[in-house]
């Protein structure tokens, strides 16, 4: 059984980590708030926006548009959305982990495949990567955290929307955490580039006689790349919160955790104090029975 001072000692470190880990679940706490309140008001205008483009494009071929010319072959770019710092449980390892699997099972291992990583953790995994993509302008807008802003991220859309442009990519896909609870967070892996064709929803598509002005060639052109940017705008606004919740579960564990653990060595301070308070008896009596003697 450790000594006195080594159960003291473990006792105010991990009284020393529990306080840590509670002051983090309530910073947590506080960004959560204001990174859910950005992601549930940006949802219903991802919505309606997809959903006029759904009703513009019901009866228009879109295939003449220069996002969705559907490429066979060439190379595919993933950009991978995680967070700048860790403490937040799996989430991180989690977007890696589905990365590697979609290009293993989708893929085949394909060399043609590469990672954006917008977020250091990600950046951290696959720096000495093959896979790793370096570009001068996206590299200095990787952090896009530091400035979470819909210029900054629109920024990368558009240079994400260039490359496909210029066909250094064929196909681009977005995988990210989706932010459903505090508790929860999915991983959603959708296709950014080249777009598809919306299906026309009868429920939902417009039945009224509009005229349209400019036509509807000239809105969907303009609207198209709004929607693209609209679109990563939301997976990042998604994986924030999606972080800030999963951190604030984690510390809200671990701190449960530590009172726990410190509960369990308190106990055995006691037994190990009662023992050794026990033997001083055992020395004294032995003793004054020797001086009897």
């Amino acid at each position: 059984m450790a000594n006195l001072k080594e159960i003291r000692n473990r006792i105010s470190s991990v009284g020393s980590t529990m306080q840590i880990t509670s002051a983090m679940k309530m910073v947590s706490a506080a960004k959560l708030k204001r990174a859910q309140d950005a992601i549930v008001q940006m949802r219903p205008y991802a919505v309606k926006l997809k959903e006029i483009l759904t009703n513009l494009s019901a009866t228009l071929d879109l295939s003449e548009n220069a996002f969705s010319e559907a490429r066979e072959g060439g190379k595919t770019l993933i950009v991978g959305v995680t967070s700048n710092r860790g403490l937040c449980g799996g989430f991180n390892n989690n977007i890696v982990k589905s990365i590697n699997e979609t290009i293993s099972t989708e893929f085949n291992n394909s060399n043609e495949v590469h990672v954006l990583c917008l977020g250091k953790k990600i950046r951290d995994a696959y720096r000495r990567s093959d896979r790793f993509y370096t570009n001068d302008y996206l590299t200095e807008r990787e952090d896009v955290y530091a400035d979470l802003t819909f210029e900054n991220v629109s920024e990368v859309a558009n240079e994400l929307m260039e490359l496909y442009k210029s066909g250094a990519f064929n196909k681009i896909y977005v995988v990210y955490n989706r932010f459903v609870n505090a508790a929860t967070q999915r991983i959603e892996t959708e296709q950014f580039l080249p777009i598809q064709d919306p299906e026309a929803d009868s429920s939902k598509a417009n039945t009224g006689d509009y005229i349209f002005e400019p036509s509807k060639e000239e809105i969907i052109e303009d609207l198209i790349p709004k929607s693209l940017k609209v679109q990563l705008f939301k997976a990042v606004l998604d994986s924030n919160a999606a972080e800030h919740g999963a951190r604030m579960t984690a510390m809200h564990k671990a701190t449960d955790n530590a009172s726990d653990l410190q509960k369990e060595l308190k106990l055995s301070y006691n037994k190990a104090r009662q023992a050794a308070i026990t033997n001083e008896i055992l020395e004294i009596v032995g003793g004054a029975e020797a001086l009897n003697a």
